[in-house]
């Protein structure tokens, strides 16, 4: 498809929570970034459930996601392609592919990651249980909240040390963490790495 990386994206409640798939260790901090800065193409592509194509990052009127813009270019990444992912008819996240080069794909481009965000639902299924499977038709289930538990742990294991630490609430905390992460041009996972094993402390305001 002539691409330079690919990541598949989980996403739960409008925010992208987990990196299940990654063609190589780039591809996962470009991902990451998405959840670092709470924008990008994954998430775009899962809540209007149609794919997300941006030919050049630079081009003077793409104004889509100013921090995550920005970053990408930074890290020399052009192109951005976002395919999203249905699991039991509730889209769960989105296959990001990624160029260095700027362009327009060609249909038969389209095409292959069409076919490649259908095979990505393959690995997830396995994951699930069937009766987390099933209950994506049922209103009353956790499904949404095991497919959640299952991604990003050092990021929840972190912000909960966060809010031991400093008193803070769940949603404070994460929000420390990941503003930690953009400040410092780092992943959250490395961060959270770096919190749970006490080689990172953050300070009370």
């Amino acid at each position: 498809m002539d691409v330079d990386a690919a990541a598949f994206s989980l996403v739960f409640d409008g925010a992208n929570v987990g990196t299940f798939g990654a063609s190589d260790s780039r591809a996962r901090v470009y991902d990451e970034m998405q959840f670092v800065v709470g924008e990008g193409p994954c998430l775009d592509a899962v809540a209007r459930c149609v794919p997300v194509m941006v030919a050049d990052l630079a081009d003077a009127g793409e104004h889509r996601w100013p921090a995550y813009g920005p970053m990408m270019i930074a890290q020399e990444i052009r192109g951005v392609y976002a395919m999203p992912v249905a699991v039991a008819g509730e889209y769960v996240g989105a296959l990001d592919f990624f160029r260095t080069v700027p362009g327009d794909l060609s249909r038969e481009q389209i095409a292959g990651m069409a076919v490649a965000a259908e095979l990505v639902q393959l690995p997830l299924l396995d994951l699930l249980s069937k009766d987390l499977r099933a209950g994506f038709t049922d209103p009353s289930s956790n499904a949404w909240a095991d497919l959640n538990a299952l991604s990003r742990t050092e990021v929840s294991q972190a912000t909960g040390m966060l809010m031991a630490q400093l008193n803070l609430t769940a949603a404070s905390a994460l929000a420390r963490l990941r503003a930690h992460a953009y400040a410092s041009g780092r992943s959250a996972t490395s961060i959270a790495r770096d919190i749970i094993d006490r080689r990172l402390f953050l300070e009370a305001d």
